[in-house]
Order: structure tokens, then C-alpha cells, then sequence
């Protein structure tokens, strides 16, 4: 099978690597050519532009920061909309609203193409190691067609019906991991100033009912102050933000949820925004009394 795939970041890279990985032909974009070397020594070809990957492969899958990104790979000079015809599927699996969804599909739709979104829970790692979630939404004949790239790349997808729904779904998970980022920042920050080992805190709320792999795989590294990006603090933030967008939309009320935002947006203003989302324990730790974030 061939596909195509654009945008190398963090997860777009390690999702390229296991398709390659896994005897997958593909062929490579990304808006800094530079970064596409690496996968052309896994035996990755180059496509020059997003119109070049779409003319030469059958089935294209994106995986970009944020709407705006997604947008202009689409509908730009040299974009998806060039090259995309009938026969040929696009695969957005980059984490953007219902609404930017809906843009592509019509355009993509319009031009004879089909269209699927498949937005991933997951970050690097479970993205090296092909354990993402896929929650997948649109033309399902093009989903039947992607299982066996979606079963290289996750442990399990999901067909979740119309355009719209995997991007809904993936902003709710997000946002409850966001929420729940916050909740784990305090719980450190207030163990800590009572003279309470954090440490222990983490050891207790592993053998309880709120044990979770997220508190025990981010909760040691945020102790240690160590914030190495494996999903980028700006993007969690951007994830809010649309989330609660949604929740406007539907008149659900999330204080919760805004008051994360919120502290994820200060993250942002501190230069905290390329590190991992853990680093909101900063602001955290900042507002505490400890000292400056």
C-alpha cells in the first residue's frame, strides 16, 4: 500500500517511520523539506509539494499543529485541492475543530476525492510504538480502505459516523486530559508545601481508583522539573481553547475546563509553550508562592 503523508513533526514523524516500519511505500512532506531526510533513509520518497504527494499516491494522510496549518495545506498554492480527484482519499489526522473538518470534506468532496478525519489520542510515544487511538469520521468506504494503516499506527480506531464527530470527540478527550493536568499540578504543588513527599503522593494515587498511565508516566518527570516535549504545551492550550469553543456552541458549562485554559495560556506567556503540557505544573508551583515560574 502507498500513501502519502504531510507534516513531520513530533507525531507525524513517528507515524511515517512505523508505516515505513511496517513495508508501507511512502511518500513525504513537510514545510521544512530538511526534516523529510531522516525517513528518506528508512526509504521514504520526498514530494516536493502537498499537490505533488496527492498526484502521486492513491490515499494521503495529513497530520498538522493546528486548523490554520491544515487549512493552508488544503487550499493554498500547491495544496491537496491541486491534485485531489476522483480515486484518491485524504486523511486528516491532525486535531482541529468540527468546523475546519467540514471545510475540507466539502472542498475535498467538490473536487471527486474523499474524505475521512481521524484525529489520534496519543503522544510520542504511544505514536512510536503504534498504540494511538484513532477516532475516525466521514466517508467510510476510505476508512475500510485506511484499516490497514490505522492498524499499524493505533491500537484501536474508531468509526464514529459523520464529519465533525472525530473532531469533537478527540477536543472532549483533550480536554479532560488538559483538566486533569491541572488537577495533578495542584495536588503536587499542595503536597509539596505541606511538607508532604510528592513523590509518595504519586506512589498513593497509583493504588487507588484515580490510578491512570498519564499521572505515572508525567508525575516523576514533573518533579524532576524535566519537561522534554512529547506533546507540545501551545498545542494542549490550542486544544482548550476549541474545546471550550464547542462548549459555547452547545451551552455546557466548564468552569473547570476554562480555568485549565487559563492556566495553560499564563504557561504560554512564561515561554513555556514548546515544552511538554506538564509544564503548566510551573504556573502551578509559580502561583503557590514558591517563586517565579
Amino acid at each position: 500500500m502507498e500513501v502519502g503523508f504531510l507534516g513531520l513533526g513530533i507525531m507525524g514523524k513517528a507515524m511515517a517511520t512505523n508505516l515505513l516500519n511496517h513495508g508501507f511505500r511512502v511518500t513525504v512532506w513537510n514545510r521544512t523539506l530538511a526534516k523529510c531526510q531522516e525517513l528518506v533513509a528508512l526509504g521514504a520518497t520526498v514530494g516536493e509539494t502537498p499537490a505533488s504527494v496527492v498526484a502521486k499516491c492513491n490515499y494521503t494522510i495529513a497530520m498538522l499543529s493546528d486548523p490554520a496549518a491544515a487549512l493552508s495545506v488544503v487550499f493554498d498554492k500547491n495544496g491537496v485541492l491541486e491534485q485531489i480527484g476522483s480515486g484518491k482519499g485524504y486523511v486528516d489526522m491532525s486535531t482541529v475543530d468540527a468546523a475546519t473538518s467540514s471545510k475540507i470534506s466539502e472542498a475535498v468532496r467538490q473536487k471527486g476525492g474523499t474524505f475521512l478525519e481521524a484525529p489520534v489520542s496519543g503522544s510520542k510515544k504511544p505514536a512510536e510504538d503504534g498504540q494511538l487511538v484513532i477516532l475516525a469520521a466521514g466517508d467510510k468506504a476510505l476508512y475500510d480502505d485506511m484499516v490497514p494503516a490505522f492498524d499499524v499506527l493505533g491500537k484501536k480506531s474508531f468509526f464514529l459516523g459523520e464529519i465533525g464527530n472525530g473532531a469533537k470527540m478527540k477536543l472532549v478527550v483533550n480536554m479532560i486530559m488538559g483538566s486533569m493536568m491541572n488537577c495533578l499540578s495542584e495536588g503536587l504543588c499542595l503536597a509539596d508545601k505541606s511538607g508532604l513527599s510528592p513523590q509518595t503522593l504519586l506512589d498513593v494515587l497509583d493504588l487507588g481508583g484515580i490510578a491512570n498511565p498519564m499521572f505515572k508516566l508525567k508525575g516523576p518527570a514533573m518533579i524532576q522539573g524535566s519537561y522534554n516535549p512529547a506533546f507540545p504545551l501551545k498545542h494542549q492550550q490550542k486544544d482548550m481553547r476549541l474545546a471550550l469553543a464547542l462548549g459555547d456552541e452547545n451551552a455546557v458549562a466548564m468552569p473547570v475546563s476554562a480555568a485549565a485554559n487559563e492556566a495553560f495560556k499564563k504557561a504560554r506567556s512564561l515561554g513555556l509553550g514548546d515544552s511538554d503540557f506538564s509544564a503548566v505544573y510551573e504556573v502551578v508551583k509559580g502561583a503557590g508562592g514558591s517563586g517565579q515560574a
